[in-house]
């Protein structure tokens, strides 16, 4: 028994390095098997990190995030019914829309995300637009909008066209900016959504959303899946861990939701949010030569700001305010600011204001008021 104890703790030691090993590597940077891919922070607009980031390639049906941000863009100006023509049909993924039926803007973005319908991308393109030329119009100087330099859209579902193109990069852009629109966001979270159809009226349809990484990977909040034979796998996601979102791209990639899982664990390992809580700061201030002989001072807004997780417990915050203010003070009027600060760096500042106003005392005015006054009123 003694000598099976002694085997037992010599497995365990040997063993422990090899454990040691294994957790040291874990803030290693992952390999991917992607051509060109992007993992990039929507909080500071970094890149954590890329591979041909810049090349242009083939996006193909992440095209569609485009296309259905601008539908519920415009679902939301005006909630326009859409008859569904012959001229709407497209080859490959579909809602299976046919020729009379109607739906909503909203219902195609929703045919778009979710099943990736071409045809419900062409039904809101010719809607929207009139046609695919002005749509892809539409497209291209919303992208140019965004700082997409490195795209040019000529098909509002992605199908291939020699000159219709992106960047991993480009598309992390557009990803992170459609994130901003609260009914796109609600959209691509969803691993499914319900139509109603308006014509037939009884008819109701309820679609899967492909991005199984919704799934997969328990802080993944959105994406868009993409598949042609020219362009490969490809994938655009989003995750959000402890406050901090990033968003991955992956192209002409066998192995995505794999990949999409690695780089997600490597950043939120990697990098952190500090979230402040300045909005909660409050103090009495001394005030000279007001109506009251003090005022309250508070933070102007909590927010935070991304730091390395390594670095995190190292932020200094600093709080800056004159020993008394002199009346009159205004609500919101800057009375000091609060600062983080990592090795003698501000990382981030936020301002203390007046919580509320004082006025100066009758006594206590200028000759030029009690002038100005004079001729005001007398």
């Amino acid at each position: 028994m003694k000598k099976f104890v002694c085997s037992v703790l010599c497995l365990i030691f040997l063993c422990s390095p090899i454990l040691t090993v294994r957790a040291a590597n874990k803030a290693d940077k992952p390999k991917i098997s992607a051509e060109a891919y992007i993992l990039y922070c929507t909080d500071n607009g970094q890149i954590i990190c890329s591979k041909n980031e810049n090349k242009r390639m083939k996006p193909a049906s992440t095209t569609k995030i485009m296309t259905s941000l601008i539908a519920l863009e415009q679902a939301s100006a005006a909630n326009k019914e859409v008859t569904f023509t012959n001229e709407m049909a497209a080859e490959g993924s579909s809602m299976y829309l046919k020729a009379g039926d109607k739906v909503t803007l909203a219902d195609l973005a929703s045919g778009m995300m979710m099943a990736s319908g071409n045809d419900a991308a062409n039904a809101a393109a010719i809607t929207i637009s009139g046609g695919f030329e002005k749509f892809s119009k539409l497209m291209n100087e919303r992208a140019k909008q965004i700082g997409m330099s490195n795209t040019h859209f000529v098909t509002p579902s992605g199908l291939d066209d020699d000159n219709h193109y992106s960047t991993a990069y480009d598309m992390a852009l557009l990803m992170s900016f459609a994130l901003e629109n609260e009914d796109f966001s609600k959209l691509t979270s969803q691993k499914s959504a319900a139509v109603s159809f308006l014509n037939p009226a009884s008819k109701k349809t309820t679609y899967a959303n492909h991005n199984r990484l919704l799934s997969m990977y328990e802080y993944c909040i959105g994406g868009k899946t993409g598949y042609t034979k020219a362009a490969g796998r490809c994938l655009v996601s989003a995750a959000k861990k402890d406050g901090l979102t990033l968003v991955c791209v992956t192209l002409n990639d066998r192995n995505d939701w794999n990949d999409h899982t690695a780089l997600y664990e490597y950043g939120f390992d990697k990098y952190s949010y500090y979230q402040t809580e300045d909005a909660l700061f409050c103090a009495e201030m001394p005030c000279v030569g007001g109506d009251s002989s003090k005022t309250e001072i508070m933070g102007e807004k909590s927010g935070g700001f991304v730091i390395l997780t390594e670095d995190k417990n190292r932020v200094v915050r600093k709080v800056y305010a004159p020993q008394f203010l002199y009346a009159p003070v205004k609500q919101n009027d800057i009375a000091g600011r609060i600062d983080y600060i990592l090795d003698n760096n501000v990382v981030y500042s936020t301002n203390l204001i007046a919580a509320n106003a004082v006025s100066l005392k009758k006594e206590d005015k200028s000759i030029f008021t009690i002038i100005k006054e004079l001729f005001t009123y007398g």
